[in-house]
């Protein structure tokens, strides 16, 4: 008569790749800040942006940073693959470089999945634009967004030629983010050129209620809004 495998040791090999496929998920959430979810009928992938988004010079070891060159082909990823159904952008950032905050958000606008974002503690700066870019944004109550002019620290030799730079460079961001959202060109501008509310700076703070009010950002909510928000999208997409 056979001997019949113990029921631990049949299930000892699947036990194994479990703990194998967790330790790469949590292996890739500290390497890049993403990680891909299922819960059995849908298939995302969360990605955040946090600190500051780094672009073409590295920031000091001790900043907290978004690599633009990290996120680029994770994106280009997430949207070639069989498996993910959607992505989830979670942002808490001080914004960075303007070109590569850029780049990403015209990145993640051009994808063919659906995308959700979520801005959590703060989507400042070239933060706007990323928040904006996801087909649908959300925003928590005590969540705040900085809308300003682009600008540079030190010294900036040839001015006129730096300004007409930083004209076209505002007139890129401002056209971005009123195509991707419900805010016009004309109130965009005027709050980046408000001079009583920032004590060094121009420009305006909003805070969640106020970013959905001006028609940055389309309504409030935290993760379970943005998931439900996802996945009726995946539903939509896989109906049509």
């Amino acid at each position: 008569m056979t001997e019949q495998p113990k029921k631990d040791e049949k299930d000892a090999p699947e036990q194994e790749n479990e703990t194998e496929h967790l330790k790469q998920r949590l292996q890739m959430v500290e390497d890049t800040g993403s990680v891909t979810t299922d819960n059995g009928t849908h298939r995302i992938h969360c990605m955040t942006v946090v600190g500051q988004i780094e672009g073409h010079y590295a920031l000091p070891a001790e900043t907290k940073a978004t690599k633009y060159e990290h996120m680029i082909p994770q994106l280009v990823a997430v949207d070639e693959s069989q498996e993910i159904e959607g992505l989830l952008l979670l942002l808490n950032t001080v914004g960075g470089d303007v070109e590569a905050g850029l780049a990403l958000a015209e990145l993640i606008a051009g994808m063919k999945k659906p995308t959700v974002s979520v801005v959590l503690g703060g989507g400042h700066s070239i933060g706007v634009p990323l928040a904006v870019a996801a087909r649908r944004s959300f925003i928590v109550p005590s969540a705040t967004m900085t809308i300003h002019p682009v600008r540079i620290n030190g010294l900036v030799l040839g001015v006129p030629q730096a300004f007409t730079h930083f004209q076209r460079m505002q007139e890129r961001i401002i056209d971005f983010v009123c195509r991707h959202s419900r805010m016009s060109s004309e109130r965009f501008s005027e709050l980046c050129m408000n001079t009583g509310e920032l004590a060094t700076d121009v420009g305006t703070v909003l805070d969640g209620a106020e970013a959905v009010q001006e028609g940055l950002i389309d309504a409030l909510g935290s993760l379970k809004e943005a998931m439900q928000a996802l996945y009726t999208m995946i539903e939509q997409s896989a109906g049509c």
